[in-house]
């Protein structure tokens, strides 16, 4: 697929930052919260393909796309390549901007199940995987991967590159650690580098990737197509914002006590509307890092908490009037 007629490679052309598929995470509500502070394209938590083929309840939710949630691709991960095929066909119907394939997973449960960067013990498998794919739906397939399994010498990522594109895969996602190393260790972004310079398909950097800087640091170092911004947001989804201010060259503004405490009240909201009260709440609190320094004094209440009004209470008033920011933070739930 020419650069020209590649819908993946317009859209990170338009807005080369992207929000990264993460598991309990990235739903539905953070995805809007997230959308409101500059991330125009993201990804959903990884759904198996027994979750979307037995039409669980849990795919249901995590594969519904609503109508202001584009463009967002929608990932998927397993084993068997033939389910794999089934699973894309039926996600394809729920419209996502792209199907994502998980090759790249390095939690030990899924690898045990030969998912995720399993398929790293076997490039020609992912690649036949990969082929079929593309050939059987009608919108971009994209794969998110790894350098490699372990300590190779030569990591296989750069030939894997090629063979991905060859067999109509329309970029490729290179999280720059091997999946032995986990989060463990510095991401080496050369590999990113060395798989953009080898296709002509969008390559997009990730890991290690905390601040506005290392965005534009990891976009003028490798050449890459786009970076996409996984655990930093989960604690800092400014990052968006202040990331397309850094590559536009304007200024930005920090988020202010206001903003965080009405960023805060999106997040949990949103999560109750997705997953109802006490889990809403419960899933929330991993976002509790982001109101910075108003955290300790916070903290202990918001931990406390079951209900939303409990949440709500506990975050204090916030001077909505005098923070557009704010304003803007709590129309995206």
């Amino acid at each position: 697929m020419s650069a020209t007629n590649n819908p993946v490679a317009a859209l990170l052309a338009a807005s080369p930052v992207m929000l990264a598929p993460m598991e309990d995470v990235t739903d539905a509500g953070f995805r809007r919260v997230c959308r409101a502070l500059g991330a125009t394209l993201c990804v959903t938590e990884f759904v198996g393909v027994e979750q979307v083929l037995g039409d669980s309840r849990i795919g249901r939710r995590r594969m519904t796309l609503a109508d202001d949630d584009q463009p967002t691709a929608i990932q998927i991960y397993g084993a068997d390549p033939d389910l794999l095929l089934e699973a894309a066909r039926v996600v394809e119907q729920a419209r996502p901007a792209f199907v994502d394939l998980n090759c790249g997973c390095w939690v030990p449960n899924v690898m045990r199940r030969n998912a995720g960067a399993a398929w790293l013990r076997d490039p020609v498998a992912m690649v036949e995987m990969a082929r079929r794919i593309t050939q059987a739906i009608a919108l971009p397939v994209t794969v998110k991967t790894r350098i490699g399994l372990g300590p190779e010498s030569d990591m296989p990522i750069v030939d894997l590159a090629r063979r991905l594109e060859d067999v109509g895969v329309s970029a490729l996602a290179i999280h720059c650690r091997t999946a032995d190393m986990g989060h463990r260790g510095p991401a080496d972004w050369s590999w990113a580098q060395r798989a953009q310079a080898a296709v002509a398909i969008p390559v997009i950097v990730n890991g290690d990737v905390r601040t506005a800087d290392d965005v534009v640091r990891a976009l003028d170092e490798t050449g890459c197509a786009g970076v996409m911004v996984g655990r930093a947001a989960i604690d800092h989804p400014w990052i968006f914002r202040e990331a397309r201010a850094r590559l536009a060259g304007t200024a930005f503004a920090s988020p202010d006590d206001d903003e965080r405490r009405a960023v805060y009240r999106a997040v949990v909201e949103a999560s109750v509307a997705s997953r109802g009260e006490r889990s809403g709440v419960a899933s929330a609190k991993r976002h509790i890092n982001l109101l910075g320094p108003l955290g300790p004094a916070l903290k202990p209440r918001l931990l406390r908490a079951r209900t939303l009004p409990e949440a709500i209470e506990a975050l204090g008033p916030i001077d909505v009037l005098g923070s557009s920011r704010s304003q803007s933070a709590l129309a995206a739930s």
